[in-house]
């Protein structure tokens, strides 16, 4: 980038960026304490289980609702 061209973002842009960046951290940090801090839990085969399925239902979910947006996006259905 040539120094005489503008940055795409503004400075308000640039302090969101800051935010989020922080409480990505901050999150990051939280959940390793509350990982760490459950070291002698022990879960049994049922908990592990039903962790996995909440996972992938979450997940499908949330796949199954962005393609429906996506869907109604392609087709005209958003008026």
């Amino acid at each position: 980038m040539d120094s005489s061209e503008k940055s795409p973002l503004s400075p308000a842009g640039w302090i969101a960026i800051a935010v989020l960046l922080a409480l990505l951290g901050w999150a990051g940090w939280y959940a390793w304490g509350a990982w760490d801090s459950m070291q002698g839990v022990h879960m049994s085969a049922l908990g592990w289980t039903f962790l996995v399925l909440g996972a992938v239902v979450t997940f499908v979910v949330g796949a199954g609702l962005m393609a429906l947006v996506f869907y109604s996006s392609r087709h005209d259905m958003d008026r």
